[in-house]
């Protein structure tokens, strides 16, 4: 069971309940951060590299990494640091496979912005194989393009879920230019944008808060077994 905490907002008074995310390590394992109970959140006023990264051991092949800080955004507007108990461990999960082709999994980027949103789907891409990822030059009727040799993807950070809609633009956006393509939502699909992709071979992820890519049809599965 992950690890969770009472939290209270210091700006507004408002109780919540922190579950500390895990991430994987190169091995496979999940790797979280073990949390203080006693602890009391400090808030989040600016950012820096240093305070960003907390040193965390894997608890299954012992590999230290470098692992996003535990935050928690309050609907009032305030961002949290939550405490963490002791430097240089972590709580080991159950195991996870590193990525069903062997590939080994690359470090998730919490995703909060748009722009995390776009670096996580990079991220993924580069993983897939297709080391020259940059944003396209044409600029979609919604989300966000990105475009390799051979590949289109586009990410889809808005609130709304992605429409089939989106799904063909992408798809006839790929058709002229002999690609691949793929698409990334933080939201989700609807019912007939699953239906479409599926109909067209168009790879569906879901980017959750953790930043890492979830296939969510068919295609998606077996371009994340069999690689790019």
């Amino acid at each position: 069971m992950p690890e969770s905490v009472p939290v209270r907002c210091p700006a507004c008074r408002r109780a919540h309940r922190f579950t500390t995310p895990s991430y994987p390590c190169a091995c496979g394992a999940p790797v979280a951060p073990p949390l203080d109970p006693g602890g009391v959140p400090g808030t989040v006023d600016h950012r820096s590299w240093r305070e960003e990264w907390i040193t965390l051991r894997c608890g299954c092949c012992g590999l230290r990494g470098e692992w996003p800080r535990p935050e928690l955004g309050c609907p009032c507007g305030t961002v949290l640091r939550i405490p963490v108990a002791g430097p240089g461990s972590a709580v080991p999960g159950s195991a996870v496979p590193a990525g069903r082709s062997g590939r080994a999994a690359s470090r998730p980027v919490p995703v909060r912005t748009a722009r995390d949103a776009v670096t996580a789907a990079v991220r993924y891409l580069r993983r897939l194989g297709h080391e020259d990822i940059r944003r396209a030059d044409r600029r979609p009727p919604s989300g966000i393009a990105l475009a390799g040799r051979g590949v289109l993807a586009r990410v889809g950070p808005s609130d709304r879920p992605v429409t089939a809609r989106d799904v063909e633009c992408l798809w006839l956006t790929a058709m002229t230019e002999s690609s691949a393509c793929l698409y990334f939502s933080l939201t989700g699909y609807t019912g007939q944008a699953r239906s479409r992709a599926d109909t067209l071979r168009v790879p569906l992820f879901l980017l959750d808060l953790t930043g890492d890519p979830r296939p969510v049809n068919g295609p998606a599965d077996t371009l994340d077994a069999d690689g790019a």
